[in-house]
């Protein structure tokens, strides 16, 4: 099979924080797009993991960047020893073979790039390949998602409406503190107390954003953490390199987060 080497064989593991699972699974059963819009490192990627796991279908994901082109989308043609050969890019592989194609941080891409999902995310679901003269009709299985951090958006940077309003969105947050908690220990292999403490932390800096960050510490940041104290690292020097060094560069925000995360440590 094509996409045999797209598809996720052991579950990943997720911890829902409400109704998602079943938000997806009817929106996929009716085949309509779909926004995962929250945070950096909040689960969204993971999310769409188990779900291409749990419906038992592969899953084909594509980074978006400024520099991504119509053509990394959709295909282009190659030059190679028999000729000029066309390639199928993810997007077109999962139209034409039945995947689920996760575009993530979407808003990265070009506005111009983004418009060429459109016919995929209304009643034509179709993808026209103007440079392979096809039309290629969206396989039954098919399903695109997309993801999305508001927190990022600008005049510069967002969704244009004509797009947002396509799609079926589902919100993420950070998790509560103690599934947070368990998420950390799980994932990180971090004891339960640690975890907590990373969680405590976490909080201490998601209460700086808007005051001079712009978001706190992810549950991605937590489990590098966890894991550097796992393997040896002492940990206030995992926090500091886990935690505060990537998350701001700012001296002043340095010094005011070291001393919220200070008055945590034992």
């Amino acid at each position: 099979m094509i996409l045999d080497s797209y598809r996720i064989a052991t579950e990943p593991y997720y911890q829902p924080q409400g109704q998602e699972i079943a938000t997806f699974l009817a929106a996929y059963h009716e085949r309509l797009p779909i926004m995962l819009k929250g945070p950096t490192g909040c689960g969204k990627t993971r999310f769409i993991e188990h779900m291409a796991w749990r419906l038992g279908k592969p899953l084909i994901t594509v980074a978006a960047h400024e520099d991504m082109t119509a053509a990394d989308l959709a295909g282009r043609y190659l030059l190679e020893p028999s000729g000029t050969v066309w390639h199928d890019g993810p997007l077109t592989l999962a139209v034409r073979h039945g995947a689920i194609c996760y575009l993530d941080e979407i808003v990265e891409a070009r506005q111009d790039t983004t418009v060429v999902i459109h016919p995929l995310t209304d009643a034509r679901r179709i993808l026209p390949l103007d440079k392979h003269n096809e039309i290629v009709p969206a396989h039954s299985d098919f399903q695109l998602t997309i993801s999305y951090n508001p927190g990022y958006q600008s005049a510069v940077k967002d969704l244009k409406e004509s797009t947002k309003q396509r799609f079926i969105a589902i919100d993420f947050g950070y998790p509560p503190p103690a599934t947070e908690s368990a998420i950390v220990a799980r994932e990180s292999g971090a004891d339960a107390d640690l975890a907590r403490l990373l969680v405590t932390i976490a909080e201490r800096s998601r209460n700086l954003q808007g005051h001079g960050l712009d978001e706190g510490a992810s549950t991605r940041m937590l489990i590098h953490t966890g894991r550097m104290v796992r393997a040896g690292l002492p940990l206030p020097v995992a926090v500091q390199s886990g935690i505060v060094l990537p998350i701001t560069d700012n001296p002043d925000i340095r010094a005011a987060l070291s001393d919220a995360i200070e008055a945590c440590l034992p």
